[in-house]
């Protein structure tokens, strides 16, 4: 449904776009590697959605030859595809097939989170001793932020793009503020965490107001940028800080906090188990007698994503959905380890998680970047990955010589850590391929790179934010996942902004430049603390309840703000002087 609907708003901004005349220009925001390739080539180069301008027979050469329309990132190249290997006539049907595999990215993401990257949490958080509140702004942040960061810093390369980079953070803050969060109080009213709540909007409103400060001046100077990390690093340190106090006062001292025990989950798969259901016996399918099962049964029984039992009494719908989940789920029980917490044996199985250390390192080093790390040689001759491959071979042999199918290893916990990254990394490639296809369609549909950042590329890239965060409020922890949309985008503004400068500074070059250009990127910036300061006033207004009218007037409160920055961006809204 959302890709669907995502495509007619598409269809739609480009139909206004030509009525009003609109003409987003070449340096407005968009995608860094536009910005960075007219870097490299110190000239103004045509926007890539103007091929469909030109004749048909021209297509492949302009997007082969226009540096604009090198994607970045990802495994294939949506634009080649559809310009120069599909011919004119059956662009419609690139766009259908397009679609679809937009819809099963978004499968990937949410089976991804529900199933791997979030129980992984739990048990990190549960080894750690660690809050929801803290494991929020942690480990999810890290888990959600790092595609944004990493553009970031792509952006931050040159001073022309400096200031797209500050409008993707800015708006991808108004849309974790207002829509994830207005999601969360939809999907799970709740109680919010008083003081929690009030330290990380009071620290996003500094973020935010120190950014506002440095686009004013046009410049970020190095003791700048270190404050931003040290600024971060404080607001992690404040969040620990709190939560001991908080113990202290309950008389706790460091106890960990209770044991993590989601309520009733929406599907009933999923009440029964997490990831490797159907090796997993109900209590009427446990035998009788105890007997101990060979390491091949244990891998098979893991392996299968399917459980028959269920499979049997399902609607036709449900199986229908489970066949397109299938192999997702077994490609993400090959690569990705589940720690669970609430089950007696760990989900340890022995011959799947010895497997996993082979799997799980490769399947890092050949997502990051898109492989290109992977597919390096060293020396020009053994690449990096057959390394990692028989390194983790050695490890596997390791582990499975020294323990046992029956009982977890002391270190079991580590798994846990390895399969956060996996789904982290998963999520990561996911949300890659969602936003360049994303963008393909824009150019299809002729839409301008200031609307096309505005839209599909800034929900595009909050989709790891929606389905993580969601997730855990479907899951029962709605206040771990409310913390983790402040937690997280404080961590995209001030590491985002903070390394992606320092990144740049040099010797000779101890000041980045910032170039904000258009009138968009200071109602982005007036919106995110307009919306700060609405929470700030209307949450503690509530009593820290928060339910559905909340979350209603935060999702009308974004749909407003889209509205204006569309108009803007059509010069429906514009200054007197211009």
């Amino acid at each position: 449904m959302r890709p669907a609907w995502a495509l007619s708003a598409a269809w739609a901004l480009s139909r206004g776009a030509a009525a009003l005349g609109g003409d987003g220009g070449p340096g407005r925001a968009g995608s860094p590697a536009r910005g960075v390739a007219d870097a490299l080539g110190h000239g103004k180069a045509a926007d890539c959605w103007e091929v469909r301008k030109r004749n048909s027979s021209e297509w492949c050469h302009f997007i082969r030859t226009n540096p604009d329309c090198q994607l970045e990132g990802g495994f294939l190249d949506y634009l080649n595809g559809v310009f120069c290997v599909f011919p004119a006539r059956l662009l419609p049907l690139a766009v259908t097939l397009y679609a679809c595999w937009l819809l099963y990215l978004f499968i990937i993401l949410g089976v991804t989170a529900e199933k791997f990257f979030c129980p992984n949490l739990s048990a990190i958080s549960t080894n750690l001793k660690l809050s929801h509140n803290v494991a929020g702004v942690t480990f999810l942040a890290f888990g959600n932020g790092a595609p944004d960061v990493f553009s970031a810093v792509v952006a931050f390369s040159d001073p022309r793009t400096a200031g797209l980079a500050i409008g993707a953070v800015f708006g991808a803050g108004v849309f974790v503020t207002t829509v994830v969060a207005g999601g969360i109080a939809l999907v799970k009213p709740f109680a919010a965490a008083s003081r929690p709540f009030l330290r990380d909007v009071i620290f996003y409103m500094v973020a935010v107001f120190l950014t506002f400060m440095v686009l004013y001046f046009g410049r970020i100077t190095l003791g700048e940028a270190l404050g931003y990390l040290g600024l971060y690093i404080f607001y992690v340190f404040t969040v620990v800080l709190c939560t001991w106090i908080h113990r202290r006062q309950r008389g706790d001292g460091l106890a960990p906090p209770e044991p993590w025990e989601p309520e009733l989950l929406t599907d009933a798969e999923d009440r029964e188990s997490l990831g490797t259901s159907s090796g997993d016996y109900g209590e009427e399918y446990r035998p009788l007698l105890p007997y101990q099962e060979t390491s091949l049964r244990i891998l098979a029984a893991a392996l299968s994503p399917v459980d028959y039992r269920k499979w049997r009494r399902k609607p036709w719908y449900w199986r229908l959905f489970k066949v397109l989940k299938v192999p997702v789920e077994l490609v993400l029980l090959l690569t990705v380890p589940v720690v669970d917490p609430d089950k007696e044996d760990l989900n340890w199985k022995r011959p799947l998680n010895c497997l996993h250390v082979v799997t799980s390192p490769l399947l890092c080093i050949l997502t990051l970047k898109s492989g290109t790390y992977g597919l390096y040689q060293i020396q020009g001759i053994f690449p990096v990955w057959a390394l990692v491959a028989l390194v983790g071979t050695v490890v596997a042999v390791l582990v499975f010589s020294t323990t046992s199918n029956e009982e977890p290893p002391k270190y079991h916990c580590v798994f846990a850590f390895l399969g956060f990254l996996a789904s982290a990394m998963w999520i990561n490639a996911a949300a890659t391929e969602l936003v360049n296809i994303l963008r393909t369609l824009g150019v299809i549909f002729q839409l301008s790179n200031t609307v096309l950042g505005l839209t599909l590329l800034a929900w595009g890239n909050s989709v790891g934010d929606t389905f993580s965060d969601l997730t855990m409020a479907r899951q029962g922890y709605p206040r771990m996942a409310f913390s983790a949309c402040f937690g997280g985008i404080i961590f995209n503004i001030l590491v985002g902004v903070g390394l992606g400068c320092l990144l740049q500074m040099s010797s000779s070059q101890m000041v980045v430049k910032l170039e904000p250009d258009s009138l968009l990127v200071w109602i982005l910036a007036g919106a995110l603390g307009l919306s700060l300061v609405f929470s700030f006033v209307a949450v503690p207004a509530q009593c820290f309840q928060l339910g559905k009218a909340y979350g209603a007037c935060l999702i009308l409160y974004y749909l407003a703000f889209l509205c204006v920055a569309l108009l803007t961006e059509f010069k429906v809204i514009r200054l007197a002087a211009s």
